[in-house]
């Protein structure tokens, strides 16, 4: 039976709720205990379960029904796969569940897959007890929870990209051959233009991508998949 009780800000004579109940995954063992003593001495939660992997935590999920599930994406394996894909079978498995992503890192990339894998909050593991509670309170209310640093994050992944910029095909041959390690004079050679013009090519390439360096060019183009 669930456990009923009166939250922080109930009023007096108001009818007693249910507590939240609370599954705990973190692969050390002294985070989920000090994680324990800060949710077991508030009223309003109850920690029904832990787990240390992946298999556990589906299992004791699935034996305990929580309302959340407080997960660290790193597990066992040190990859951040391993956490975004337990969050997906989770919510995909149980759809009233609520995942908070508790972690150690703070990346835009992980802040978004972690809400597109069907986490409802993101919170880094230095957060203060007061913001982590209003986080798992928000949650559990079927509202999103984000410190200031994961909400930053989100906030720049929806700006839309910059303008990519446009090259010429004979630009962009000169990329690739840029990608390969090949000199001006090589480059010319291929191309069967003089070493004067590759230069102005590639002092052109540079301005558009705001590059330093022919090296720092090569890069910021296979990062935007230009080559």
């Amino acid at each position: 039976m669930t456990t009923e009780q009166r939250t922080p800000d109930a009023a007096p004579g108001a009818a007693p709720t249910a507590r939240v109940r609370v599954v705990l995954v973190d692969d050390h063992a002294i985070v989920r205990q000090g994680l324990r003593s800060i949710l077991e001495r508030e009223p309003d939660l109850e920690i029904v379960g832990e787990a240390s992997t992946a298999a556990e935590a589906i299992a004791v999920t699935e034996r305990t029904r929580p309302d959340i599930v407080l997960l660290d994406l790193k597990l066992s394996t040190g990859a951040d796969a391993e956490g975004l894909e337990l969050c997906a079978r989770l919510t995909g498995a149980h759809p009233g569940l609520a995942v908070l992503v508790l972690t150690t890192f703070l990346d835009d990339a992980l802040v978004v897959g972690a809400i597109q894998h069907g986490a409802r909050g993101y919170v880094v593991k230095d957060v203060d007890t007061t913001e982590l509670l209003r986080s798992i309170r928000a949650v559990a209310r079927s509202e999103s929870a984000f410190d200031s640093r994961s909400a930053a994050a989100m906030v720049r992944s929806l700006r839309p990209p910059a303008d990519r910029p446009v090259f010429t095909e004979r630009e962009l041959r000169v990329l690739e051959l840029l990608a390969r390690g090949l000199s001006n004079r090589d480059i010319g050679t291929r191309l069967y233009i003089s070493e004067t013009t590759v230069k102005f090519h590639v002092r052109n390439i540079m301005r558009k991508l705001d590059a330093a360096s022919r090296a720092e060019a090569v890069y910021e183009a296979s990062k935007m998949g230009v080559i």
